[in-house]
């Protein structure tokens, strides 16, 4: 593959060493880097409710990557939660918005101190949130290669 001789990185890569990884926004990116800590620390999360809470806000920043994608800024009328906006953005996925939406409920109440959480419910939140952000990585840059953090793992219920 031929070189850009201003970075040393392979043409059409954008600097990220495999093709098309330029083709995916800066912003983008970012939001499913958090998306993925906020998995992993799920993931380390010794609490039910913490390992909820932190499962549904990487689910959270994974949908807001596909919304900040494909998704139009409304510029009138109220905010409308990403659930709603992830729907309308990429209808393959409306599915998973209203499961999560029914979780925003759930996570709210959690940091209010007002709910505790089955840790079944938090393995299947977790579950499901990875689950959410493989579907939407390979939306997002079907070429990108997964990548598996070492020893975590979750439960499925």
């Amino acid at each position: 593959m031929a070189r850009n001789p201003a970075t040393g990185t392979a043409a059409g890569t954008g600097g990220h060493g495999r093709p098309g990884a330029a083709l995916v926004p800066a912003d983008v990116r970012r939001l499913l880097a958090r998306a993925d800590a906020e998995l992993v620390a799920a993931a380390l999360a010794g609490d039910a409710a913490e390992r909820f809470v932190r499962a549904h806000l990487g689910a959270l920043r994974a949908a807001a990557a596909v919304v900040a994608l494909r998704g139009h800024a409304e510029r009138r009328g109220r905010a409308r939660p990403v659930w709603d906006q992830l729907a309308d953005a990429e209808p393959s996925l409306a599915a998973w918005s209203v499961y999560f939406a029914g979780g925003a409920r759930v996570r709210a109440a959690v940091d209010a101190g007002r709910a505790d959480v089955d840790p079944r419910r938090a393995d299947e939140l977790m579950a499901c949130a990875e689950d959410f952000r493989d579907e939407v990585a390979m939306l997002v840059d079907p070429d990108a290669a997964f990548v598996r953090v070492p020893g975590l793992r979750t439960v499925a219920s």
